[in-house]
């Protein structure tokens, strides 16, 4: 094992992740010692406890370490091995449940089909605030966009996190508050799909406890207040052929921007609506698509234009061109989300799916009539994205029919339970009647 026995020798535990349906994030311990046994063989767990991954009456699953994803992660009070994990069964086949399995495919089609590789990168927002109950006095500063300490008492947070991933080899690319009290946001360097998605999962789990360990709690919750932002999670991509050119830039192009970058937003924008339920996937995420919170609301794109929902970022370099998909959140399941927008995209460059016009001025200033049920918009309910997801024959081809029927069974279920939820703004509307 060469390195990584080396590296498993200075750890204090080691854990393998992997996340369920929802997103959330499962680790298992592991004894570092029995490493060799396991890459080779697996080790076992009961798929049944985990929200979308198997059946009481047929619940083995086996769990093999990724070498290649292996960190070394320096928290204060351990040193602990990091390992991203993918799912089989017992009869040694992937699992068909597996979410990392799902991205998988859909980028080895990509590059089969169309020898065509992505490069990703999400910008992770997140509240730092002062307990894990939320009321009035839970938030940890008052400070806005890019203010500094001492009103910025978040910093001290996002620096221990830049830290630590610096310390298992992830660079980040810049960090800041954010606009609403308590939010912050960090980037990564750009990577591929499958690293950026891994690395979501290492973020996630760094920035929780990092802000434990500084006495805060750290939320990845979509809408955790009413008047402020949302905590997003934009995802950046570009498309490179296999000498590395990048696809989505066009010399004279309108901005420099490709035909080939325009059908893959015509495709992203065909399929928004059906996909929903994988980029927005709470009853919470809806709450968010409001007006005048930088949250979209309407199926467009624009240039340099945060009201729109696909964004062409201004760059002066076509190394650099790409566009920003602005619907997703972080409470998602991140293979998911990634696996969706590329095969939303190969799908509108192989079918040369018209983008339509580029938007120009706020969307939030429009007029646009909005009615209850209306396909111009994103959806602007669980219940509208559980809908449109159920009728959807391209999302059951993406992940496969026995991921979709599992997420859609486990979401139709998060619906059904708060549907039936009476709520404490219904006592305080209706109690008195």
């Amino acid at each position: 094992m060469g390195g990584l026995e080396s590296g498993l020798a200075e750890t204090d535990a080691t854990k393998i992740f992997f996340t369920d349906l929802n997103g959330r994030i499962m680790s298992l311990p592991v004894n570092p010692d029995n490493m060799d046994r396991i890459l080779k063989n697996g080790i076992g767990f009961d798929g049944s406890s985990v929200p979308g991954y198997a059946r009481v009456e047929n619940s083995d699953r086996l769990l093999f370490p990724v070498p290649d994803t292996f960190r070394v992660i320096r928290f204060s009070d351990e040193k602990l091995g990091f390992f991203i994990g993918s799912i089989y069964n017992e009869e040694g086949k992937r699992a068909q449940a597996d979410p990392r399995a799902a991205l998988e495919n859909v980028l080895a089609r990509a590059k089969e089909e169309l020898g065509f590789q992505f490069a990703v990168g999400p910008e992770h927002e997140f509240f730092v605030l002062t307990g894990d109950e939320f009321r009035d006095g839970i938030h940890s500063d008052k400070a806005g966009y890019c203010q500094a300490t001492p009103h910025d008492k978040g910093e001290v947070v996002r620096n221990r996190v830049i830290s630590i991933l610096k310390g298992c080899g992830i660079a980040f690319e810049k960090a800041h508050h954010e606009v609403t009290p308590s939010q912050h946001e960090i980037n990564l360097d750009p990577a591929d799909p499958l690293t950026a998605a891994d690395r979501t999962v290492l973020f996630n789990y760094v920035t929780q406890k990092a802000a434990q360990e500084l006495g805060y709690h750290a939320t990845f919750m979509p809408k955790p207040f009413d008047g402020y932002n949302r905590n997003a999670f934009h995802i950046h991509v570009s498309m490179q052929d296999h000498e590395g050119n990048n696809l989505f830039y066009e010399k004279g192009g309108d901005h420099e921007l490709s035909q080939t970058a325009c059908h893959f937003i015509g495709g992203i924008l065909k399929y928004a609506r059906e996909t929903s339920i994988i980029m927005a996937s709470t009853f919470n995420s809806y709450k968010a698509y409001v007006i005048e919170r930088e949250a979209p609301i309407i199926r467009n794109w624009g240039y340099s234009n945060r009201s729109s929902m696909v964004r062409i970022p201004f760059t002066d370099s076509p190394r650099n061109q790409r566009l920003e998909l602005r619907n997703p959140d972080p409470a998602g399941n991140v293979y998911l989300q990634m696996a969706v927008l590329i095969a939303m995209g190969m799908e509108g460059v192989k079918e040369k799916i018209d983008s339509g016009k580029s938007i120009s001025g706020s969307t939030y200033k429009r007029n646009v009539g909005a009615r209850v049920w209306d396909k111009r918009f994103l959806p602007r309910s669980m219940y509208e994205a559980l809908v449109e997801a159920e009728k959807s024959r391209f999302l059951k081809r993406t992940l496969g029919e026995r991921l979709y029927s599992s997420y859609m069974d486990l979401k139709v279920r998060e619906w059904e339970g708060h549907r039936t939820h009476v709520t404490g703004r219904e006592h305080d509307l209706y109690l008195s009647r």
